[in-house]
């Protein structure tokens, strides 16, 4: 056993007053996981790799953003097309049934299923653009829309479809949905834009839609489905009356059941498979990849928010910015506003806006400035004579060009999930659902629905894309209480009648059928249009092996099937409607679990008894796929659309994990932490001086000798605290840091632990970053000045990353009370090298202070070097030389303070061409996590670094010393290093 074995049992959940086993947990006869012959036959058919079993993987995959859960029997990481024919054959042959899930963002359960479950996000990312303008891209499904239009953006195009979700939902998802957003109405939605795609059939046939002979090579393939497509299009096309229901329904936005214009719209089988396939919702085939028709971006925006005294007032106002062009017209209903007030930057006043008050958000976006100022005074004669709550100023300067400020009407807007959602009660679960009404009867439709809910005892609001008719609204009810389910669904029943039978609406506007809505298809088309939904899922699939009930079902209480409790986990955690926003940023997203999953599985542990089987194993799993493999960066507090923070909850479950001994030994260690650091330093350049004896007679012996004696510690002590050495770990630093003088210094610098600790990349020549500073710092008639006392000073991030409280409370207290006494009671600022650093002292020190020294934090002024050097030295210098090209690492820390837009800066005045990786993202090394975890670091920027290696840069750039030595490790030694040396060598004069 490890001598610092972490507590047993430290995180097994306590029982609390009135909490007993949920209905719907995980039974005890699945505590193994995956059972045989399923697990054998996959792991034979696919290799071991690909298969996951493990209860954790099962329950961890078992929820998405819908309001259902189904544990699958297993889940299978698919990494190309082969294994996807492989994965349906099996099915086929053995009676088995696949459901496909990308981003799991599918608000109505599509991404889930009860047998075999395939990921295809993780093998899946990419983005190619196929012409020189930038017309059309091939995407493979697992890619996110944000990272699809953001390899469009040089070339100045988008993407059609803009769902809320960009930055998680992937593009296989949004054309199996027909997801389409705020400004894709009825004419940029997939439907509308997708120019080609690659489908596999559940018979494993794979179509390539614009291979010149597919309609040849599906007939081949697939006869008797091609015969029974033109057969359905005969049919279609020989009832009028039939076919100009179905054109007359897609004048709304419709995405509820089969796309059965593509009959009408296409003249070949494979021209109407490839109308099909979008929105079938996973129930036809698999999208393997899909070509984009794109569309110009017009980066120039114009954009007001509106406020009326009524909602009548403000739906009579849509049809004038339709037709003035406004590409977005966002509707916010009172009670919305008011809610979103709990929203960081939101205004208070919001709270004390009549109950009646209705907000339109609108939006035009222009190519160039003479369309811009046309766009404007289109909106100025729309806006002339309207009925304003708040009054614009003018009407010829009302609409804002300002990007900050248009981001917090964005903000406000999609508060709508933020506000409802994390509100609600605890132990709800959160359903959203989207329907669409013609515009022209918007007003009637949100009173209807407020009315409705509100009869029903719901939280009534309203929020929506009104130049579409397009609403969309939350419920919240306790789906282990029957008496709630009950209630939901007498809502549900009069929501869709009030839908079809007053509005001759539909049912699902952009969300897709779903689990939710599939009892009601018929409802809204009728028995004729479902009978012959039903016979296209023959045709393609007849042995219903895909994704059984997800669209089509005949149970008419098939919606209150599956229905997830929520039980009360940790208050951190607890308002998570389980979105799955968070989870492009995790860093351990394709190695163990992200910060849903985190809570998700956190959320099974509470639905058993604390000493259940399946609680046993979950525990097994958590501590290494949760817990020790979370970076800590918190990025994900940025994406979450409810604010939580699962990273610091892991560094909670750490702390719940310590043993006494362990608090107290971090707690003498910051006590002691000159000695510490300067023992460490002595560690680094011995060990440096044993790799470079062995290195030069013997290769990469040293590092081989120092990786054997880290990996026995390891496993004496504990390996999520002891660092295992790395090759691209640097030599040490120079014992002495540079003389300053206090008198005529404009900053103090404070050099950080680890710069004092680690010296330079290997092969680098020049000054030490701390000489540096101060060198670049006098040159612009700034300097800088070193106190004498810093040794043993450190921002605390070393403990508290780690839970260890007692030693992040003293060495934040420390610092900040050195930091009060060096900057004279914070007259001068404190510059601080390394981002995350700063981003300790600034922000991260606060929870652990005393009173009376928080009250002196307050007046500090910590700036970050690379804000430093782009605000208060590049002004002042000249620059010399410049390199060719430069590649930047943004760090997390630096999103969370906001200066990426700095590192640039001084990259761009060193380098003639600056790039940022299109999948830059945190490189998880979080201090010292990427050499306790090395894997944790190789997964997290696995992306970027293949980014980077395509090519070689002269510059490889960052601005925190440990996230420089991961990407080092990660991109194989490219040497990377903070952009403050790069400065100091841009300035130096010749």
């Amino acid at each position: 056993m490890p001598l610092l074995d972490p507590q047993p049992g430290a995180l097994r959940p306590r029982p609390s007053a009135g909490h007993g086993p949920a209905a719907d947990r995980v039974a005890d006869s699945r505590a193994r996981g995956t059972a045989q012959p399923l697990r054998g036959d996959l792991e034979r058919l696919l290799g071991p790799g690909k298969v996951l079993w493990k209860v954790s993987d099962l329950v961890r995959y078992a929820s998405d953003a819908s309001p259902y859960r189904f544990v699958p029997q297993v889940v299978v990481l698919a990494e190309d097309v082969d294994d996807v024919s492989a994965v349906l054959s099996y099915a086929r042959g053995h009676g088995r049934d696949v459901v496909f899930r990308a981003a799991g963002t599918s608000l109505n359960g599509q991404a889930q299923g009860e047998d075999i479950l395939v990921d295809v996000r993780r093998h899946w990312t990419g983005a190619e653009v196929l012409d020189e303008e930038g017309g059309q891209a091939r995407i493979l499904p697992g890619t996110t829309v944000f990272r699809a239009n953001a390899a469009l953006a040089p070339y100045g195009r988008v993407l059609g479809p803009d769902p809320a979700s960009a930055i998680a939902c992937t593009v296989g998802g949004v054309v199996a949905n027909n997801a389409s957003g705020m400004t894709a109405g009825t004419t940029r939605n997939s439907y509308r834009t997708v120019a080609s795609l690659t489908a596999v059939l559940p018979s494993g046939t794979v179509v390539d839609t614009a291979h010149p002979a597919a309609d040849e090579e599906l007939a081949r393939a697939e006869p008797a489905l091609c015969e029974g497509l033109l057969a359905l299009k005969a049919e279609i096309e020989a009832d009028p009356r039939l076919a100009d229901r179905i054109r007359a329904k897609y004048t709304l936005k419709n995405t509820n059941g089969y796309r059965l214009d593509a009959f009408l719209d296409g003249g070949t089988p494979v021209e109407i498979l490839r109308g099909l396939m979008v929105g079938s919702q996973g129930t036809l085939g698999f999208l393997s990849e899909v070509v984009f028709d794109t569309l110009p971006l017009n980066r120039r925006t114009s954009t007001e928010l509106l406020f009326f005294p009524t909602l009548s007032a403000a739906a009579a106002a849509v049809p004038l910015f339709n037709e003035a062009g406004a590409l977005a017209v966002e509707l916010m209903d009172g009670n919305t506003l008011r809610a979103s007030v709990s929203v960081q930057g939101v205004p208070a006043d919001w709270a004390e806006l009549p109950k009646e008050t209705t907000a339109l958000l609108v939006e035009f976006r222009s190519p160039d400035e003479a369309a811009q100022e046309a766009s404007e005074r289109a909106a100025g004669e729309a806006l002339a004579g309207l009925e304003l709550v708040a009054p614009v100023p003018s009407v010829t300067n009302a609409f804002t060009r300002d990007a900050k400020t248009i981001a917090s009407y964005w903000k406000a807007r999609k508060a709508f999930v933020t506000a409802v959602g994390g509100s609600r009660p605890s132990g709800t679960t959160l359903i959203t659902e989207d329907f669409a009404v013609p515009p022209a009867r918007l007003a009637e439709a949100c009173e209807a629905l407020l009315e409705l809910q509100e009869r029903h005892g719901f939280d009534a609001a309203v929020a929506g894309h009104a130049a579409h008719g397009n609403l969309h609204f939350l419920l919240a009810f306790d789906a282990a209480d029957p008496a709630d389910v009950a209630r939901y669904a007498a809502f549900m029943d009069d929501f869709c009648r009030l839908t079809v039978e007053r509005f001759d609406g539909s049912l699902k506007a952009e969300h897709a059928t779903g689990r939710n809505i599939a009892p009601f298809l018929e409802l809204e088309w009728g028995e004729r249009a479902t009978e012959l939904m039903w016979r296209i899922k023959q045709l393609f699939d007849p042995a219903g092996v895909l994704a059984p009930r997800v669209m089509l079902d005949r149970d008419p209480r098939a919606h209150l099937r599956g229905l997830k409790s929520i039980p009360r986990v940790e208050d951190e955690a607890d308002p998570c409607i389980e979105c799955g926003f968070c989870e492009p940023t995790c860093p351990s997203e394709d190695l163990t679990t992200t910060p849903r999953q985190r809570i998700v599985l956190r959320r099974e542990m509470m639905r058993q008894t604390p000493a259940s089987p399946v609680n046993d194993s979950l525990l097994e799993s958590y501590g290494y796929d949760a817990v020790d493999t979370c970076a800590g960066d918190s990025t994900c507090k940025l994406a979450c659309p409810v604010g939580i923070d699962t990273g610091a909850l892991m560094k909670d479950f750490r702390h719940a994990r310590h043993t006494d001994r362990e608090e107290r030994a971090a707690e003498r260690a910051a006590r002691h932490f000159a000695a510490v650091e300067r023992s460490a330093r002595l560690a680094v350049a011995a060990a440096g001086q044993v790799r470079g004896r062995l290195r030069g007679r013997s290769g990469d012996l040293g590092d081989r000798m120092l990786e054997s004696v880290t990996g026995g510690l390891r496993k004496a002590v504990r390996p999520d605290l002891v660092p295992e050495w790395l090759p691209q770990i640097p030599g040490a630093a120079a014992k002495r840091l540079p003389a300053t003088d206090r008198a005529t210094a404009a900053a103090v610098y404070f050099p950080a632990c680890v710069n004092r600790i680690f010296g330079e990349p290997e092969g680098h020549e020049g000054p030490s970053l701390p000489e540096a500073m101060v060198i670049v710092s006098a040159r612009a008639g700034r300097p800088v000045w070193i106190p004498e006392d810093v040794t043993g000073g450190c921002c605390a991030t070393i403990w508290h990353s780690k839970g260890y409280e007692a030693g992040s409370t003293l060495m934040a207290n420390r610092i900040v009370e050195s930091a009060w006494r060096w900057t004279d009671g914070g007259e001068l600022p404190l510059v601080v090298d390394a981002s995350s650093c700063t981003l300790g002292i600034a922000h991260e020190v606060v929870p652990y202070l005393t009173p009376a020294n928080a009250k002196l934090h307050e007046r500090l002024t910590v700036v970050d070097s690379l804000v430093w050097a782009a605000d208060e030295l590049l002004p002042r210098l000249t620059v010399e030389r410049r390199v060719g090209t430069a590649v930047l690492h943004p760090t997390c820390s630096m999103r969370h303070l906001g200066d990426e837009e700095q590192l640039r800066r001084v990259a761009e005045a060193c380098a003639e061409q600056v790039e940022v990786p299109l999948d830059a993202g945190c490189c998880a090394f979080a201090g010292d996590r990427g050499m306790l975890h090395k894997e944790l670091t190789l997964s997290a920027t696995a992306k970027e670094a293949a980014q980077v290696r395509e090519r070689p840069y002269d510059a490889y750039l960052s601005a925190n010393r440990t996230c420089e030595i991961g990407m080092d490790y990660a991109t194989g030694g490219r040497g990377y290093r903070s952009v403050v040396l790069e400065l100091e060598r841009a300035t130096r004069p010749r």
